[in-house]
């Protein structure tokens, strides 16, 4: 048998390799083609060459061709095109993996297990090495938000079940441990938990303005030993009383590393301070229940999801301590029917347009537009609230805001669900258009995709005509607005046609051609 490392307090760091949780239906939905068999070395290296074969996992040694196949889509999501065996294999030789751990090979059958560990930890997929693979329900589920299909070299990605992300991960986070047996830390709590009780405890004290735990704060709760919210709520409270809400990085730094832990081992600065609490309000927001308030500077309940917060709390505050990693992953497998019968909140698009005036108090023209030249370039947000958000929820949201900002006379409807700020939780279903834009007596339907290539035709431009068809039935004079970071000869050609086939008027731009377009206009509709 395998020596066990001995268990220690250590800070909440989820996972090293996956730190942003959306990778991992796409690894999911590779890893969920292997379901049943035994996990070998030889089975480890073919699900990572999968990986790298839609481009979810992305070695640094590459040929001029497979960069060019990876150039139109961001790392760690699917790529626009697949790569063939024999470049798969190049990559497999070429970039030679020294990592190592436990029960598995050197090399790519170690790299296997950090991609995926994570997944068993939540409950996902069991595997154990020349154990057969056990996909979850949970873990199904997720696997099963993309709908893959191939045209040529093409890889046209669908998600055509995204309710499922937030579902799923909500399952997860109202269980998971600190301490579960497959991490061996001494740390004892749930996070979630321990943060919406922390939470409930702040905002009811009256000295403060119910906005919730500072992100300064969160630091305490990441190195947090126990599950005891009370004290964790009363040390912030002096910290408060000593510092308001601006204490020093080295204050919050020697509380987290000499008080709470007691001498514990150094650690880059920028990790307690931005890293770790980064990484963990992206998992914690994928449960749709936490909302990010004064520009990401304090971390709160979405008070839209009261009803559920309630029952996780009365349902999962006291917890059953497993040593077995087998009957852990069991309990996190499980399903609570009951949290999946709480309705989610009812998105109001009405309520988001009254939201967006808010976010522009925020964000003024010039950040709109920053923002929407870093999509238009796939370059990341460093700003506090939108890095929060994927590339194409964020391309929605700025959207809205830029025509807002640009138009304030036209009535602009967001269809994205949204915390109780207005800020969207995901992008709009595929039932609806984007964004219901009225210039009386027009209407204007506002669709924005950040696909490229034969994926942006044959997934954006098709349903794009289905919900202009619809919209027209609302507004006679009725055209649709169409924004992406490029825009693909083909679907050129396909609006041509649907203008001449149906009298469908679709006006497409890319990111950098409508802002220029909102710069210079005093009108939307454009007849």
């Amino acid at each position: 048998m395998m020596n066990k490392r001995t268990a220690e307090y250590k800070p909440l760091l989820f996972t090293t390799t996956v730190r942003n949780p959306q990778r991992l239906k796409g690894l999911l939905w590779v890893f969920k083609q292997f379901d049943g068999q035994q996990l070998t070395d030889e089975i480890a290296t073919n699900v990572v060459a999968e990986a790298i074969r839609y481009g979810l996992y992305r070695p640094t040694t590459v040929t001029t061709a497979i960069k060019e196949k990876w150039k139109t889509s961001p790392k760690g999501e699917f790529a626009d095109k697949i790569l063939t065996d024999e470049e798969v294999t190049y990559l497999l030789e070429n970039n030679p993996q020294q990592h190592k751990e436990a029960g598995f090979a050197r090399g790519y059958p170690s790299r296997f297990a950090t991609l995926y560990d994570f997944s068993k930890e939540l409950g996902f997929v069991y595997y154990q090495p020349n154990e057969p693979i056990e996909f979850s329900t949970l873990g199904t589920k997720l696997a099963q938000i993309y709908e893959i299909t191939l045209s040529d070299d093409n890889i046209i990605t669908q998600e055509v079940h995204p309710e499922y992300e937030q579902q799923v991960f909500l399952q997860a986070m109202c269980k998971y441990q600190r301490a579960n047996p497959f991490v061996r830390v001494l740390n004892d709590n749930v996070p979630l938990i321990l943060l919406l009780e922390t939470i409930q405890k702040l905002n009811a004290d009256t000295e403060y303005n119910g906005a919730g735990i500072s992100r300064k704060e969160l630091p305490l709760l990441i190195f947090w030993k126990d599950n005891n919210a009370e004290a964790l709520y009363r040390r912030i409270k002096k910290l408060r009383a000593d510092y308001q809400y601006n204490p020093s990085d080295e204050v919050i730094i020697d509380i987290c590393t000499q008080e709470i832990m007691g001498n514990f081992k150094q650690f880059k600065p920028k990790s307690i301070i931005d890293e770790y609490p980064d990484e963990f309000i992206r998992k914690m927001r994928l449960t749709g229940l936490i909302s990010l308030r004064g520009g990401g500077r304090f971390i709160d309940i979405n008070h839209n999801e009261n009803n559920k917060i309630q029952y996780i709390l009365a349902n999962y505050s006291t917890y059953t301590h497993y040593t077995s990693e087998r009957a852990y992953f069991e309990y996190m497998a499980q399903i609570d029917e009951n949290l999946f019968s709480i309705p989610t909140y009812q998105n109001d698009a009405s309520k988001n347009e009254l939201l967006l005036l808010q976010w522009l108090k925020q964000y003024q023209w010039e950040v709109i537009k920053e923002e929407l030249l870093n999509l238009a370039h796939r370059k990341v947000s460093k700003d506090e609230v939108l890095k929060f958000l994927p590339n194409a929820t964020r391309l929605e949201f700025l959207i809205a805001l830029s025509i807002k900002a640009k138009l304030p006379n036209v009535r602009v409807v967001p269809n994205y669900p949204a915390d109780d700020t207005g800020l969207p939780t995901s992008t709009a279903g595929g039932n609806n258009g984007d964004i219901e834009c009225v210039e009386h007596p027009n209407g204007i339907l506002v669709e924005v995709t950040m696909a490229e290539g034969r994926t942006q035709t044959m997934m954006e431009i098709w349903p794009i005509e289905r919900h202009l068809e619809d919209f027209k039935k609302q507004y006679n004079n009725s055209q649709c607005v169409f924004v992406a970071p490029t825009i693909f000869s083909d679907s050129l050609r396909q609006i041509k046609f649907v203008e001449q086939d149906k009298n469908l008027f679709i006006r497409p731009y890319k990111i950098t051609e409508f802002i220029s377009y909102l710069e210079e206009t005093k009108r939307l509709y454009n007849s």
